[in-house]
């Protein structure tokens, strides 16, 4: 397996998420019955699998190696997914932030979360395409053949395997537990 199939399908457990978020701001802006600690539960996941796992292999392993084969920093794809990053980490806080408000009563912060997770959404949805349809495509032609075993060492020290899917089945597990709550929640209404 190589590295950009790995990080291809975290992607798929991120986009089942994503769709929890977009259904939950939806309600949430409607004013429909929705739980402030789903959207905590959301930023959690998003902090700890989508920025903390899958975004920590790209930013310390992919795009060095890409760099390394040749690829720009800056002005080309590896940069636009790096501010992309950032972006999305200033959605996160915003998002974690604006639900723990909505949890302690401040029904005012409701609007702001729907808005965040919306943000969020519209962020990773975009920058997923580009990452699975362009950069990583540009990836597995650039890194040379030799190289595609060291990138997967380097991943493993990143986060070894046991660790890898630890994280996998936990962050997994909370995507079906997300969904299976606004699946039961689409039904009651």
């Amino acid at each position: 397996m190589k590295a950009t199939e790995i990080l291809m399908d975290e992607h798929r457990v991120i986009e089942r998420v994503l769709g929890v978020l977009e259904i939950a701001a939806g309600r949430a802006e409607r004013g429909d019955p929705v739980r402030p600690g789903l959207f905590l539960e959301a930023a959690d996941f998003i902090m700890n699998f989508a920025d903390g796992s899958h975004h920590h292999k790209e930013e310390g392993v992919l795009f060095k190696v890409m760099i390394d084969a040749g690829m720009p920093m800056e002005g080309g794809p590896i940069a636009v997914m790096l501010s992309e990053h950032e972006q999305a980490r200033a959605y996160t806080r915003s998002l974690r932030e604006a639900a723990e408000h909505w949890e302690q009563g401040d029904d005012l912060a409701r609007k702001q979360v729907a808005q965040a997770a919306t943000s969020y959404a519209m962020l990773l949805r975009q920058h997923i395409a580009k990452e699975d349809r362009i950069l990583f495509p540009m990836a597995d032609q650039a890194i040379p053949p030799s190289k595609h075993g060291q990138v997967m060492i380097d991943f493993a020290n990143v986060e070894s395997d046991e660790e890898r899917a630890a994280v996998y089945a936990k962050y997994s597990g909370l995507a079906d537990s997300l969904e299976q709550e606004i699946r039961r929640d689409t039904r009651k209404n």
